[in-house]
């Protein structure tokens, strides 16, 4: 199979979709890997470093989709890559559709077959594809929470940790699942006072047993949330509903009794946000101010850290790469329905059924 891999273009995204090593192992395996000029250096691969894995360098985004079959990229399609798929494409990537009407009405309209990373599961139900990134915000979410919570980024002058005499800050996270439980390790790394909220009993006593006494957790009833939200300096969202939009846990009244200076970090901004007051932003402009409380939701929280990302993602994505070059999408999916649970969208339709629920459009069941 021809796979092509485009230079990201979203603001200040520099992960990509193949590191040399992956592409290295597609050649090995028999197949053509076509790299747009510069993809790669964002985390410091030149063309030569794919050209010495086996790679042909392509000229231009246009050259690169025209020249594959299957594209391989991190983040969803902008505009102008929606343009280039074609029926015949395969699209393997994040997509995030929930929270993105234009974008899936445009991969309908392309014809193009488009697995998402963030869909794919595993046996026990997991989402192995979305695991590294997750892991990747949950730290980052603590890291730059500290940092706006500085006075001179505008924050209420906290060290999270606190000093002999003067206590921690109080951090609540919003889910429990991978970026929740990666967040409350940094920040008890830093000795913070932390909480983490969700709705299962049985996740908040796995968690309780797993921190032990460094961490308390709570029910994540409405009351609950209010309450932490008025307490803590940090709040951090971390709730995902696989393929769906993220439920608005935190309501612009609760952020009205937050402390002047508090941060909101919300990780689920991918699928729409799960504070009410959030919208998605940029590393350009990564922040904003409503009620005195600062907002951070970056919509690609790990391309700061590109190179971590990158290599993070390739080790999760590259099996999954593999099988689908092998075999060809439609035999790939039948042999693997994790794999299939990815498929998003197909010959002009919805196959993902909360991504439909969530965008209002026909959900139909590939054959």
């Amino acid at each position: 199979m021809r796979v092509g891999v485009p230079k990201e273009i979203k603001v200040h995204e520099y992960r990509v979709g193949l590191t040399p090593p992956s592409v290295a192992e597609l050649v090995s395996a028999g197949h053509e890997v076509i790299v747009q000029t510069q993809a790669g250096m964002g985390i410091d691969f030149d063309d030569q470093a794919y050209v010495n894995a086996g790679a042909r360098i392509a000229g231009s985004a246009a050259e690169t989709f025209a020249a594959a079959d299957m594209i391989v990229k991190v983040k969803e399609p902008q505009q102008q890559e929606i343009a280039l798929l074609e029926s015949r494409h395969l699209l393997f990537t994040y997509l995030h559709l929930a929270a993105d009407k234009p974008q899936a009405e445009g991969l309908m309209q392309s014809g193009a077959t488009c697995i998402a990373y963030e869909t794919v599961t595993a046996r026990d139900g997991s989402l192995p594809l979305l695991k590294p990134m997750s892991e990747v915000a949950g730290r980052m979410s603590v890291q730059v929470g500290a940092h706006y919570l500085e006075k001179e980024q505008g924050g209420r002058g906290v060290l999270l940790g606190g000093v002999p005499g003067v206590a921690p800050a109080k951090v609540a996270i919003l889910g429990g699942g991978v970026a929740g439980v990666n967040a409350a390790q940094m920040a008890v790394g830093m000795r913070a006072d932390v909480t983490i909220y969700d709705i299962s009993m049985s996740r908040l006593a796995e968690l309780d047993m797993f921190f032990s006494s460094q961490i308390k957790t709570a029910y994540a009833s409405k009351a609950a949330i209010a309450a932490a939200v008025q307490s803590a300096s940090l709040v951090i969202g971390a709730v995902l509903v696989p393929g769906a939009a993220a439920p608005k846990l935190v309501t612009r009244d609760m952020l009205k009794t937050m402390k002047r200076g508090s941060v909101l970090v919300d990780i689920a901004i991918d699928q729409g946000g799960c504070f009410e007051t959030s919208h998605a932003t940029t590393h350009e402009n990564p922040v904003y101010e409503i009620d005195g409380v600062i907002h951070y939701c970056v919509a690609n929280m790990p391309g700061a850290v590109a190179r971590t990302s990158a290599f993070a993602l390739n080790n999760a994505t590259l099996p999954f790469v593999l099988k689908l070059a092998n075999r060809g999408a439609e035999a790939a999916m039948k042999a693997d329905p994790h794999l299939a649970n990815g498929l998003n969208v197909s010959g002009g339709k919805i196959r993902h059924q909360a991504v439909a629920e969530a965008l209002d459009l026909p959900f139909e069941l590939a054959s």
